[in-house]
């Protein structure tokens, strides 16, 4: 049996959660998560580390060459193992048959930890405001009482809760007061932090919450997390410039040769983390009016230093209806700044937001830049839901992630108290 402090990941996504806590010194006991394309990647990502503990990285490398298939990739894993990634949708539904597997699991041990972040629409702003009612009879709003049940069952030492601010202003705070006197009666209390992932060594600008609990009956010194400072002096183009350059359209899924050397900040932060090949450094299409549009976008960036304003645009390149709000539609991911815009799940839908800085490339992020703004590293596979069919499941599970060095550090102060 493990020393290791054991945790379940609630809503877990992709796993950028997860990938803090591990690389912190955790062990997951289950993943829980609805979708199917992010419980592939989990797989995935407890494959990498189940071989690795084994010795047999290089099945993990093959997979990632190309060399071997999903299946066969799987097929290393114990049944058991595969068992703890839980597709399936936390509600009165599927709780007993979620908490039946998790207890198989624990094998009698105890849960020190539950981390994870229900899904954010009905709690953000942009969310609210494209809602007739502001979301406010959306189901997702309640499920901080799914969250409570599993801290009610498991009674862990600690938790931690990830959510978007708009969670302290949405129905007029009603729900975060809600959420406070429920945790207080399942026996918690909890303190809230409005965290910068820049803080974090993460180069993207990236606020959210972090609402830290504790077991009221335990003596624990809580951490002050929006004290973390990263002294790092980096900027964009480290993550940027040892890729290979492609045009709209172009790259490979799997098994790509890296341009150059890396930078400080990819060896520091453990982003390029030893393997000679990348990943999904794909880029997805565009037409001949979007290229167009982003060449206006970096030049006005490169020369002048200004956003593009989409009302700037020739007529004749304005084909959005909406004029009245969404100027920065088109904006360039600028090399030269100490991080970029917030990378959120429609990034999925377009990548008129994130333009690469290069004029020369002329088009949006790949998946694989849009992962390393993240602080995901270069060996972090993100699956669809069918093998080879990913790459806008990957947009979406990236831009809804938890950036793990953010969760690494958050982890990293929680470990001290657990000890």
């Amino acid at each position: 049996m493990s020393s290791k402090p054991l945790f379940i990941d609630l809503f877990a996504g992709a796993g950028g959660l997860s990938e803090g806590f591990i690389r912190a010194g955790f062990e997951p006991v289950a993943h829980v998560e609805m979708d199917k394309a992010a419980c592939n990647t989990l797989t995935t990502r407890t494959a990498y580390y189940y071989l690795k503990d084994k010795g047999k990285s290089k099945v993990y490398e093959d997979y990632l060459k190309g060399e071997i298939n999903r299946q066969e990739l799987y097929s290393y894993l114990p049944t058991e193992l595969r068992k703890t990634i839980i597709n399936a949708a936390i509600g009165k539904e599927n709780n007993f048959q979620i908490q039946n597997t998790i207890d198989e699991a624990l094998k009698g041990r105890s849960v020190d930890l539950i981390v994870g972040g229900p899904p954010c629409q009905a709690y953000s702003l942009v969310g609210r405001a494209r809602s007739k009612n502001g979301m406010e009879e959306d189901e997702r709003n309640y499920l901080f009482k799914q969250y409570a049940n599993y801290l009610e069952r498991y009674k862990p030492k600690m938790f931690v809760f990830e959510n978007v601010l708009g969670l302290k202003s949405a129905k007029g705070g009603q729900y975060l007061t809600e959420m406070k006197n429920l945790f207080l009666e399942k026996g918690y209390k909890f303190k809230l932090f409005t965290l910068e992932a820049t803080n974090f060594g993460v180069l993207q600008k990236r606020k959210r919450i972090i609402i830290l609990g504790w077991r009221s009956d335990l003596e624990l010194e809580i951490p002050q997390l929006d004290e973390v400072k990263d002294s790092g002096n980096y900027f964009v183009e480290d993550l940027l410039k040892d890729l290979p350059p492609l045009k709209a359209g172009e790259g490979r899924d799997k098994f790509l040769p890296y341009y150059s050397q890396p930078s400080d900040y990819l060896c520091d932060k453990h982003i390029r983390n030893g393997l000679p090949i990348i990943t999904q450094h794909i880029t997805r299409p565009h037409s001949d009016q979007d290229k167009e549009i982003y060449q206006i976008a970096v030049n006005k960036w490169l020369k002048k230093k200004e956003r593009l304003n989409y009302n700037d645009l020739p007529e004749r390149l304005k084909t959005h209806k909406n004029r009245e709000s969404f100027f920065d539609r088109f904006k360039v991911v600028a090399a030269d700044q100490s991080y970029s815009q917030t990378v959120v799940a429609h990034i999925s839908k377009d990548g008129h937001y994130y333009i690469h800085p290069d004029i020369e490339q002329n088009r949006s992020l790949s998946v694989r830049e849009a992962a390393r703004l993240q602080s995901f590293p270069d060996d972090y596979y993100f699956e669809g839901e069918r093998e080879g069919a990913g790459r806008t499941a990957a947009f979406r599970q990236i831009g809804n992630a938890v950036p793990p060095l953010m969760a690494k550090e958050i982890a990293c102060q929680i470990k001290k108290q657990l000890q």
